[in-house]
């Protein structure tokens, strides 16, 4: 096996790692919308991944591990995604919430703040952030 190979290999499991969390977010209501899963195939593609691993974790996305990312840019683009999830979902309840939660700090952003951090990203969604003044937006609410 190439170092190449490894690479891939990981690069994969984490884009598969990350989409099984956000399927998590999307089921935690127990229902996949249209909407839902329009964004679900945007985003496997967009993290390529292929159609039979899209259906494999669908089936069974809970035995997926929250790998969360080394870099804080990166934290913040997975946390854009969950977030838009949530703002897909018309039913915005206290278990996705929870969820969004519980992952947020499966990914690595600090307990004590989570309820601030996500209630911002939630606010930045709702308002059209794009994900680069999303980025923008969350590291300057530390300054």
């Amino acid at each position: 096996m190439s170092i190449s190979d490894l690479f891939d290999s990981g690069f994969k499991k984490r884009n598969e790692s990350h989409f099984a969390s956000i399927v998590r977010v999307a089921m935690a209501d127990g229902v996949i919308t249209d909407d839902e899963k329009a964004f679900l195939i945007r985003l496997a593609n967009n993290l390529a991944i292929s159609e039979m691993d899209y259906k494999a974790i669908l089936k069974d996305y809970s035995s997926h591990p929250i790998n969360p990312p080394v870099s804080y840019e990166s934290r913040l683009e997975r946390l854009y995604d969950l977030v838009r999830m949530i703002h897909v979902d018309t039913i915005t309840g206290e278990p996705e919430l929870l969820l969004l939660k519980k992952i947020s700090v499966g990914l690595g952003f600090h307990a004590v703040n989570i309820k601030y951090i996500i209630d911002k990203a939630l606010t930045l969604v709702r308002n059209g952030a794009d994900l680069d003044d999303f980025v923008d937006q969350i590291k300057n609410m530390n300054r």
